[in-house]
């Protein structure tokens, strides 16, 4: 049985995640703030790693691959967009390779059509039989973050050690097996799906040769390199995030359902249920509009984080002087973590450049709704 967890929007399409050797579904914790907006995301534990059951090995290809045609026959789901990381990416093109029906599209990350030789992936095996998988946790951190990265966030590193030294020694050498046998490089140009090839520069393990040699034998793939070791879902997470938003885009069709997700966030509820409820034929087209391109397109763009686009939107009604949007705006900041200081200092700063009456009225704004 796979261990497997759902977010975010209920009626997007499903995304799914697949995990690097050594690895549970949280590796995809700080990609998925910026991707759930858009998709129903699905994340899930690989056969003998973090809550899935750890069943005899050695395991194949076949099996890992197997295992997420048959997820998704048990959740109903028919077609996904599916992103893999190192092992995930050897699953994903396998995917590619015999179920190009069940995808929409693919994105192989820090990967290789071939992972390592079969005489390293031997010792592997034997380093963890005699030793466990804890030991070897340091130097498998070392490959997938570089130095600076782990020293300037200590925390997330030995978080990470931690998940490394969890996972079950028979699952992790079962999975090392299905590496050692795995060797798609005559297969993935029958892969005829839109992908996108994610690889790190820094990569000690699966090169930018590596990445570029799928993208060349992958009918129009795309190749995206960042500043990263083997995990760039962690170590260049905004980046990653922005490649896959841009990458899969949902459709101008799904701007409504995206929209009105990101306007709740923002806005709350109770906001929205109003103007919902007080809509008309006169006002219906006008509050479409709103809901697909003012919400669904503008604020759900990566670029800038909603705190940002918060004090930025508080700034612009200032100097425009809308009272009652400023007022609205004042309440969404507080769901994006904008703090009464800082709402303080933007007015502060529109004095200088908006004037004194202006900053006057939105002091007198902002208190009605701070002390409400």
């Amino acid at each position: 049985m796979l261990h497997y967890q759902l977010d975010g929007r209920q009626t997007g399409p499903v995304l799914v995640f697949s995990n690097s050797l050594g690895a549970n579904l949280s590796m995809w914790d700080w990609v998925l703030p910026r991707l759930r907006p858009h998709f129903r995301i699905l994340r899930y534990d690989t056969r003998g790693h973090g809550q899935s059951e750890v069943t005899p090995g050695p395991y194949t290809l076949d099996q890992l691959g197997g295992d997420v045609i048959a997820l998704l026959d048990a959740l109903a789901i028919d077609k996904v967009f599916f992103c893999g990381l190192s092992l995930g990416g050897l699953t994903g093109q396998w995917l590619g390779v015999h179920h190009t029906d069940r995808l929409h599209k693919l994105v192989l990350c820090n990967t290789a059509a071939r992972i390592g030789t079969i005489e390293g992936w031997h010792e592997r095996i034997q380093a963890v039989q005699e030793n466990g998988v804890k030991a070897l946790a340091p130097s498998i951190l070392a490959r997938w973050l570089t130095e600076a990265y782990r020293t300037a966030n200590p925390a997330l590193a030995a978080q990470l050690l931690t998940m490394i030294g969890q996972t079950a020694t028979d699952g992790y050498t079962a999975c090392c097996a299905a590496l050692r046998d795995a060797d798609l490089r005559d297969a993935i140009s029958r892969i005829n799906v839109p992908t996108l090839v994610i690889a790190g520069q820094q990569d000690p393990v699966t090169t930018v040769a590596d990445g570029q040699f799928i993208a060349e034998q992958i009918p129009d793939a795309l190749l995206r390199t960042l500043q990263t070791a083997h995990l760039s879902a962690i170590e260049a997470a905004d980046a990653f995030a922005d490649a896959l938003l841009s990458f899969l885009s949902p459709t101008s069709a799904g701007l409504y359902d995206v929209g009105m997700t990101t306007r709740r966030a923002v806005l709350g509820d109770a906001h929205v249920d109003r103007a919902t409820a007080n809509t008309t034929p006169f006002t219906a087209d006008f509050q479409d509009f709103i809901t697909r391109y003012a919400w669904g397109d503008i604020w759900t763009r990566p670029g800038l984080p909603r705190h940002s686009r918060s004090l930025i939107t508080l700034a612009m009604l200032i100097a425009l002087n809308r009272e009652a949007e400023f007022r609205m705006h004042v309440r969404a900041a507080f769901n994006n973590g904008v703090t009464v200081e800082e709402i303080k200092e933007i007015i502060m700063h529109s004095a200088l450049y908006c004037g004194l009456p202006a900053a006057n009225a939105a002091f007198q704004a902002a208190m009605e709704v701070i002390d409400h």
